[in-house]
C-alpha cells in the first residue's frame, strides 16, 4: 500500500547579457534524425541527440548531451516554423511530447504550422539523466509531508537532509550545480540553432511555463509565439511558491465538495459541501491519531486528496478512498497512472531520475532558507491560514540542505522584449494556482495577455473541453492573433 500511495502523491510541479550571448556564439551543429528509440517511436516522430555544454561559461569544457525529437509539419506551405515544447515537472520526459499532444487533439492547423519539437531537458531521461542514488522509501512524493507542529518539521528535516548528502554523494554528483532552469533555457536556444531556425514558438505547460518565461526573457529576439499553459509564479518552483500550494488546495476544495455532496447517496461523505468539508477535517485528525489498517496516514490522506485535485476524472476514485477511511475499509487501489509520479520508462534513466532531476533545478534555481526554525514558523502560520494543506507546501524540503549554492541568480521576469506571448490558465488549479499566475502575467508586463478560464484542474488547452479557451490558444498558435487585453472564458 506505501507504494501505491507514494506514487499517488508526486504528480504532477538568469542569466546576465553576456552570458545569453555564449549561446549564441556557439558552433553550428547539423542534426541527424533517425528512429526514435523504443518508449518513443510514433508514426511521424525522429529522434537525435545534441551536444550542449555542461557549464556555458565554459564552453569547451565537458559536453552532455541532449535528446531530441520532431514531429514534422506535412504541409509545407503552412509551415511557419518550430514550436518548442516542456511537459513541466520540473523532471519530466518530453522527448514524447510530440507525439502525445497529436494523440489529445491538436489540431491540424497547428500540426501544419509546426514541426513539433520535443527535448529531454538536461539531468532527464534520454538527455544525459542525474540520479541522487535514492530508494523509492528515501523520498516517495515531491510535495513535502503536512506537518502538524514543529516536532513533525524536525523529523521531516532529518529525513530530508538525508536525501540532499545522497544526492551531493551521488554518481552524477559533478554536474549537480549546472542543472537550472536557466542552462536549459541555454539548451533551447542550441536546440533552435540546430535546426537552422531565426525563432522558434515555444507550449510549454505546468513548470514548463516557467522555462518559457525564462526563456522570453533571456533570448527575446529568438522569441515568435510563446504559449504558457497553467502558470507557475515569476520564480518558478520556489518557496513562495511552495507555500501557495495551500491556497491552490483551497481554490479547488469546492469543486470536489460539490461532486461529493451531489452523489452523497454513493459516497456518504456529506450532503453539502459544508459537510463534506467537515468529513474532511474529521478523516484527517482520525488518521493523525491512528493510521488505518492499510497504513493510511492524516499526512497521506492529505497529500493523495490533493493528488486526485489535478483532474476532474479523477474526482470519483478521490471520493472512494475517502469512502474507505471514513468507513475503516481497504483503500482502493488507483485504477489509471493519471496523477502518479512520472517513470522513466524505457529511457534507461535511473528510477529516481524524475523526483532526482526535479531536485536538482528547484534546489539550483533559488536560494531556500536553511534554518528549520524558518519552516516551523511558516508551517504554523499556513496551518492557520491554509488548515486543509498549508502545513505541507511550507514544509522543509531536501533544498534546505542543498550541497551547492545557485550559481547563478535568479532570472528576473520582465517585460522586455516582443509583445507575442499568451498565458491560460484555469481559475481553481491547486498545483500552479491563479495568484502565482497573476505574478507572472504582472512580471511580463505588455508582452502578455491572460486567458483565465472559470474551471478546476490543472492544464488547460486539449485537457479540458473549454471551447473559448481552446479556440483562443489554437488561433494564437496559428495566426498569432490574441485577444486584446486580459479577458475570462466561462466554463462550457
Amino acid at each position: 500500500m506505501r507504494k501505491s500511495v507514494a506514487t499517488a502523491l508526486a504528480i504532477g510541479l538568469l542569466t546576465t547579457l553576456s552570458t545569453a550571448c555564449s549561446t549564441a556564439e556557439a558552433k553550428e551543429e547539423k542534426l541527424s534524425w533517425k528512429k526514435c528509440p523504443e518508449g518513443v517511436a510514433a508514426a511521424g516522430v525522429e529522434c537525435t541527440t545534441l551536444k550542449v555544454p555542461l557549464d556555458y561559461d565554459k564552453p569547451d569544457g565537458k559536453a552532455i548531451e541532449i535528446a531530441v525529437s520532431r514531429l514534422a509539419s506535412k504541409n509545407p506551405d503552412k509551415r511557419r516554423g518550430v514550436l518548442l515544447t516542456n511537459s513541466g515537472g520540473p523532471g519530466g520526459e518530453t522527448l514524447t511530447m510530440p507525439a502525445t499532444l497529436r494523440k489529445l487533439g491538436l489540431p491540424k492547423s497547428v500540426l501544419d504550422s509546426y514541426d513539433i519539437i520535443g527535448m529531454d531537458p538536461r539531468g532527464v531521461g534520454r538527455s544525459t539523466p542525474v540520479t541522487c542514488g535514492l530508494k523509492l522509501e528515501d523520498h516517495p512524493s515531491n510535495i513535502p509531508t503536512y506537518a502538524r507542529n514543529a516536532s513533525d518539521v524536525a523529523a521531516e528535516a532529518k529525513r530530508v537532509e538525508a536525501v540532499a548528502k545522497k544526492c551531493a554523494a551521488s554518481k552524477t554528483a559533478d554536474v549537480l550545480p549546472h542543472i537550472t532552469t536557466a542552462n536549459t533555457a541555454r539548451d533551447l536556444d542550441r536546440v533552435r540553432e540546430a535546426l537552422g531556425e531565426s525563432k522558434v514558438s515555444y507550449f510549454g505547460i505546468s513548470y514548463g511555463t516557467y522555462l518559457g518565461s525564462v526563456y522570453a526573457t533571456m533570448f527575446p529576439g529568438n522569441t515568435d509565439r510563446v504559449f504558457l499553459d497553467s502558470v507557475t509564479g515569476p520564480g518558478g518552483w520556489d518557496a513562495s511558491f511552495a507555500r501557495d500550494l495551500g491556497q491552490g488546495f483551497d481554490d479547488r476544495f469546492p469543486d470536489f465538495a460539490k461532486f461529493a455532496a451531489a452523489q452523497n447517496k454513493k459516497y456518504g461523505l456529506g450532503k453539502t459541501p459544508e459537510a463534506v468539508e467537515e468529513t474532511y477535517f474529521d478523516i484527517a485528525a482520525k488518521l493523525d491519531r491512528k493510521p488505518s489498517a492499510d497504513g493510511f496516514t492524516g499526512a497521506a490522506f492529505r497529500q493523495v486528496t490533493f493528488a486526485n485535485f489535478y483532474y476532474d476524472s479523477k474526482l470519483p476514485e478521490l471520493a472512494e478512498i475517502w469512502k474507505a477511511l471514513d468507513t475503516g475499509k481497504p483503500v482502493p487501489q488507483p485504477k489509471s497512472d493519471m496523477g502518479e509520479t512520472p517513470t522513466t520508462g524505457s529511457s534507461g534513466a535511473p528510477s529516481d531520475n524524475y523526483l532526482a532531476s526535479q531536485m536538482h533545478v528547484i534546489c539550483n534555481d533559488s536560494n531556500w532558507p536553511a534554518n528549520v526554525s524558518v519552516y516551523a514558523r511558516n508551517v504554523e502560520q499556513d496551518r492557520k491560514a491554509h488548515p486543509k494543506f498549508g502545513a505541507a507546501g511550507a514544509n522543509i524540503t531536501p533544498c534546505a540542505f542543498w550541497p551547492s549554492e545557485p550559481a547563478e541568480k535568479p532570472v528576473k521576469l520582465t517585460d522586455h522584449g516582443p509583445s507575442n506571448i499568451l498565458l491560460l490558465q484555469n481559475r481553481r488549479d491547486p498545483a500552479t494556482p491563479l495568484d502565482g499566475a497573476r505574478e507572472t502575467r504582472a512580471a511580463l508586463g505588455t508582452r502578455a495577455r491572460m486567458v483565465t478560464a472559470d474551471q478546476g484542474g490543472h492544464l488547460a488547452y486539449l485537457f479540458l473541453d473549454n471551447k473559448c479557451a481552446n479556440d483562443t490558444v489554437t488561433t494564437f498558435l496559428v495566426t498569432g492573433k490574441r485577444p486584446n487585453k486580459d479577458t475570462n472564458c466561462p466554463s462550457n
